[in-house]
């Protein structure tokens, strides 16, 4: 049965929220890596952003595609060891 892409956009953009709620920064500030971190989060704010811009726009095939980038990008610092996250949770990969 294919996916319902409504109810898939859906999910991705609430996960994303939800991933960007739980992930904490836990890098020291005044590295590199805090630099690092930062720039994981902004870019998953700004594809959060993006994918509700383009779900009122009418276009769930682009939100979609942006919440699914930004979800990588925090899931990506997450793994990199760049965000702490709850030990009971199933939103990332790692935990």
């Amino acid at each position: 049965m294919p996916a319902d892409l409504g109810e898939k956009t859906t999910r991705y953009g609430e996960m994303l929220a939800d991933a960007l709620a739980a992930a904490e920064v836990c890098v020291p500030e005044g590295t590199p890596l805090h630099g690092m971190a930062l720039e994981c989060e902004e870019m998953a704010v700004s594809y959060l952003e993006d994918g509700r811009h383009f779900r009122e726009r009418g276009d769930p095939v682009n939100a979609l595609a942006s919440y699914s980038y930004g979800y990588g990008w925090l899931d990506c610092g997450v793994r990199m060891g760049l965000f702490a996250i709850p030990e009971d949770t199933d939103l990332f990969t790692t935990g």
